[in-house]
């Protein structure tokens, strides 16, 4: 079992490049893989990532796209060819948008180098069921939404999915263990949820079967990143299933 501090990525959401590297500087020599999301990547531009891998990072470029299949597909070949590890899509957008995006990935991948791992968007951890059902105007409960919309990533060449650990038991029964599930909506005990609705501990979303979770603010927002770091790292030690595993290093 790969060692789960290759599994913890960590989303780096920042304005700003200064704070970007006062976070990375604190956390030096214990990260394995990142996550840029819209806002960084919005702000310092594609060459961020270039940056992050030169430090030997693996990136998470989160742009979500949702877009025509064609402008999908540009957008996937300009990301591989950056050097992106891992990359998504919403869902919503349709089959013929996911097969578009993959081709694209497949495309800009450079020769002799492997395909950024593809993931579908499901529902974002911030969705109730209320704002599903009320506001959305998609009926049925979240977790049964989530399902249909990860057979339909499976069925449109993708890795995995992006989705809540509260919905990773299903996913799994319905599509596979070997099909992925990258899991935001970490918050470790004691954390606040801040605008997250479907949300877990670290340990519970690996119990549940994440293959990667997503962490964030619980970290780079503390007082002391490293400290907030490693009392997580501590913590999954303790947890049986991880001492199994052989630890977390």
């Amino acid at each position: 079992m790969e060692k789960l501090n290759q599994r913890i990525i960590l989303a780096l959401d920042f304005p700003a490049e200064d704070e970007l590297t006062r976070c990375l500087s604190a956390l030096q020599g214990e990260l394995a893989y990142v996550k840029v999301g819209m806002e960084l990547f919005y702000a310092a531009g594609p060459r961020i990532v270039q940056t992050l891998k030169e430090q030997g990072l693996k990136v998470f470029v989160d742009l979500k796209v949702h877009d025509i299949p064609n402008t999908a597909r540009g957008a996937m070949n300009s990301l591989a060819r950056l050097g992106a590890d891992m990359v998504n899509v919403h869902v919503a957008g349709g089959r013929a948008m996911m097969e578009a995006a993959r081709e694209g990935l497949e495309a800009g991948t450079p020769a002799g180098s492997a395909r950024p791992l593809l993931l579908g968007v499901t529902m974002l951890t911030s969705t109730s069921r209320q704002t599903m059902n009320e506001q959305l105007l998609i009926p049925g409960a979240v977790e049964e939404v989530v399902v249909q919309y990860a057979l339909q990533a499976q069925a449109a060449g993708l890795d995995g999915v992006v989705a809540s650990p509260l919905e990773v038991p299903r996913i799994k029964q319905a599509a596979g263990s070997a099909f992925l599930a990258v899991t935001p909506g970490i918050r470790p005990q004691g954390a606040a949820r801040g605008d997250q609705s479907r949300v877990t501990t670290p340990a519970d979303a690996f119990r549940l079967g994440s293959d990667f979770i997503v962490v964030g603010r619980a970290v780079t927002a503390a007082a002391d990143p490293r400290a907030a770091w490693q009392a997580m790292l501590d913590s999954l030690a303790q947890e049986e299933f991880v001492k199994r595993s052989g630890g977390i290093r």
